[in-house]
C-alpha cells in the first residue's frame, strides 16, 4: 500500500514516527542521568569498596585505609619531625631569665669583688670604668662583635650595639643607660649554676631572689634601681626584670639586658 505524501496516512507516518522517538527517549533520559550520577558517585560518595583509577588522581577518601602497626608513619603524609617542629630556645634565652623559685633556698648574696675569679673581676671593673667615663662608645670593646658579642636585647638588634644602647638611653647620648650598667654593677651579686655550663655571676642579686621574701635592707637597695611602683608590678610577675649583667667565669660579658 503506498501513501500519498499528503493528507492522513501522512499525519499516521508522523505518529509512527513520534511513537518511535518516545519510545527511545526514555533510554536516552536514563542513559544521561544514569552517567552523571555515576561521576557524582565517584567523585562525591566513593565506593569504599571500589578502588580509584590511578593513587594520584583519585579524591582523598575513595579508600579506606588499612590500619598500620603502632608507631607507624602514614605513607601518604610527610614525616613528621618533631625535633623541627618544637620552638628553638635562643643560646642565652634561658640564662637571661630571672631565677627565682620561691620553693628552693635562696642563693647567697655577695658583696665582696676579691671572692670573684680573676677574669670575671677583670671584666667587671672594666665595664665600671667605662660607665664612670661617661662615654658610652667605651663599651664598644668589652661589648665585642660576632657569636661573643654581649647580649643587649632579649629579642634581636639591628645595626650597631652602641647605637641601641643609645635609644634606650633617655638622654639619648647613653648616660643614662651607663648610670643604669654602673648602679646594677654595684649591687651584691650571685653565683649560680656552679661547676655547669650554665655557670654565671650575675648582677644585681635580686635576679635570684623573690622579691616578697626581700627584707627591709635589701627592698632599700632595690629601690636604687627600680621605683615602688615597678616593684609592685615586679611582685605581680613574680621575679625581678629590670636590667641585670651575667659574666662568665672565663671573663666573657654575656648579657646586658632588662624584661621578661
Amino acid at each position: 500500500m503506498r501513501f500519498s505524501m499528503s493528507g492522513r496516512p501522512r499525519g499516521l507516518a508522523l505518529s509512527i514516527l513520534i511513537a518511535a522517538s518516545c519510545l527511545t527517549l526514555p533510554l536516552c533520559l536514563t542513559s544521561t542521568p544514569s552517567y552523571a550520577l555515576s561521576e557524582i558517585q565517584r567523585e562525591d560518595l566513593p565506593s569504599p569498596g571500589t578502588p580509584p583509577a590511578t593513587g594520584d588522581s583519585a579524591a582523598p577518601g575513595t579508600t579506606v585505609p588499612m590500619p598500620q602497626a603502632p608507631g607507624t608513619k602514614p605513607s601518604d603524609q610527610p614525616a613528621d619531625d618533631t625535633d623541627k617542629s618544637e620552638p628553638e630556645t635562643p643560646a642565652n634565652g634561658g640564662i637571661t631569665s630571672p631565677r627565682a623559685d620561691p620553693d628552693a633556698p635562696p642563693p647567697a648574696v655577695v658583696y665582696d669583688l676579691d671572692t670573684l675569679p680573676e677574669p670575671v673581676k677583670r671584666m667587671h671593673g672594666l665595664i665600671i670604668e667605662a660607665c664612670r667615663t661617661g662615654d658610652i662608645e667605651k663599651l664598644r670593646s668589652l661589648i665585642g662583635k660576632g657569636d661573643s658579642m654581649t647580649q643587649l636585647s632579649l629579642g634581636d638588634i639591628d645595626g650597631d650595639p652602641i647605637t641601641f644602647l643609645k635609644s634606650l638611653s633617655g638622654d639619648g647620648d647613653g648616660q643614662e643607660i651607663l648610670a643604669i650598667l654602673e648602679e646594677v654593677l654595684s649591687a651584691g651579686y650571685v653565683h649560680i649554676d656552679t661547676g655547669t655550663p650554665q655557670e654565671l655571676y650575675v648582677w644585681p642579686y635580686f635576679f635570684a631572689l623573690p622579691l616578697d621574701k626581700l627584707d627591709p635592707r635589701q627592698r632599700v637597695e632595690l629601690f636604687k634601681l627600680v621605683t615602688a611602683s615597678d616593684y609592685d608590678d615586679m611582685k605581680q610577675f613574680g621575679a625581678y626584670i629590670f636590667y641585670r649583667v651575667g659574666i662568665t667565669p672565663t671573663g666573657q660579658w654575656l648579657f646586658f639586658v632588662a624584661g621578661d
